[in-house]
């Protein structure tokens, strides 16, 4: 089974993680951001992917702390559970709609940490989540996964829809990206032979 167990306590947050890259998409996310709670039950439906979060932040300064420190543990999980990437397809993408919103979401499991992020997101916040902070856990996840992950909003007027669709794009996207393709023969897919 590819799945790993991400246990991060700092003075900040105390969080635990554990991700099944072959689930069923059941999500069991207690982060304390109701906002983030929403959006990682959505990615692990879209992903078919098992993920439990618990997260006991200092939220009381704000959500920045527990948002960020969530998507390190995430892209942990991720490199943990594909190890080598020996047969994965590497690569993934998925061009969303969310009503108004459009999303392109594209990643590549490289070992190489890249997020190019455009987008326009119209309110400062959703409910009493700093839209900003949508940034910083996707660049968190990227640095710790290592991965190379383009999210660009091609239309969009409504906050909630453009955010939701960047989290089951990125879902989407890393269930095309770790599943395995059996016409690689277990290879790592690279013509370096390593992914790191």
């Amino acid at each position: 089974m590819r799945s790993a167990q991400i246990k991060r306590t700092t003075s900040e947050t105390d969080i635990e993680l554990k991700l099944n890259l072959d689930g069923t998409g059941a999500g069991k996310i207690a982060t304390g951001v109701g906002f983030m709670d929403h959006m990682l039950t959505l990615f692990a439906r879209h992903a078919r992917m098992d993920l439990t979060v618990v997260c006991k932040g200092d939220t009381y300064v704000d959500d920045h702390h527990s948002t960020e420190d969530i998507g390190i543990c995430l892209g942990a999980a991720i490199a943990k559970a594909v190890g080598d990437k020996r047969g994965i397809r590497r690569y993934g993408s998925m061009l969303l709609p969310m009503d108004e919103a459009l999303v392109l979401c594209a990643l590549d499991l490289s070992g190489r940490s890249c997020l190019r992020y455009t987008a326009q997101i119209p309110s400062q916040k959703i409910g009493t989540f700093d839209t900003e902070l949508v940034e910083e856990f996707l660049l968190a996840l990227t640095r710790s996964a290592g991965m190379t992950l383009h999210i660009r909003q091609m239309d969009g007027t409504n906050s909630h829809h453009i955010v939701e669709a960047m989290f089951k794009a990125l879902g989407r996207a890393l269930r095309e990206a770790v599943s395995i393709d059996e016409s690689l023969g277990g290879e790592i897919p690279s013509t370096k032979g390593v992914l790191v």
